[in-house]
């Protein structure tokens, strides 16, 4: 289930006013939300990254329990690579990429997800995450949930857990946050 930064809250109104819909973008029907205007104001950035972080320091780690830490922040091929390693370097954690196949060195985990028309493989470069490190997931959008739910997938092959999903942006017809295998906030 998601949790939803509140949408009235004065830094989401804030942030959700740099977002740009492209309608009918990449194919018609498709309403594309555009989150690199945040990436291009840094007050905006900076207030995205400082909300995401209030959110893990109030709500998830003290869901965790006392003593409770993030040990590696997975970004998500490629615009989770824009926001996982500021939040890894916040939280005093690793960042660890998720990345489409073929594009990692060294022997890699694999999961396959879902895509409109067919598959792709996400990978995991091994030994990446130690076992039983607590482990965050972050991309911009939640959608289908394929993808996040993929990354999961390897997460849980590298013997680590992940304690949350973060994200930017949520489509929640599509209900992609059911499918995960831990809380989801966006």
């Amino acid at each position: 289930m998601a949790t939803n930064g509140s949408r009235d809250a004065p830094d989401v109104v804030a942030l959700r006013k740099h977002l740009v819909f492209y309608p009918d973008y990449p194919k018609s029907g498709v309403n594309f939300c555009d989150i690199l205007p945040i990436l291009r104001n840094p007050i905006a950035f900076e207030g995205l990254i400082t909300h995401l972080l209030s959110h893990v320091f109030g709500v998830t780690l003290p869901r965790l329990g006392d003593g409770a830490k993030i040990d590696a922040v997975v970004g998500l091929d490629a615009r989770g690579f824009l926001l996982g390693p500021i939040l890894a370097l916040r939280l005093g954690a690793a960042f660890v990429p998720v990345r489409k196949q073929g594009k990692l060195p060294g022997t890699c985990e694999q999961a396959v997800y879902a895509k409109e028309y067919g598959e792709d493989i996400f990978e995991a470069q091994a030994g990446s995450v130690p076992a039983g490190a607590n482990v965050l997931v972050v991309d911009d959008l939640i959608a289908t949930g394929g993808s996040a739910k993929a990354a999961g997938q390897l997460v849980t092959k590298l013997g680590a857990k992940v304690v949350e999903y973060l994200f930017i942006v949520e489509i929640p017809f599509l209900k992609g946050a059911e499918k995960l295998d831990a809380p989801a906030y966006s």
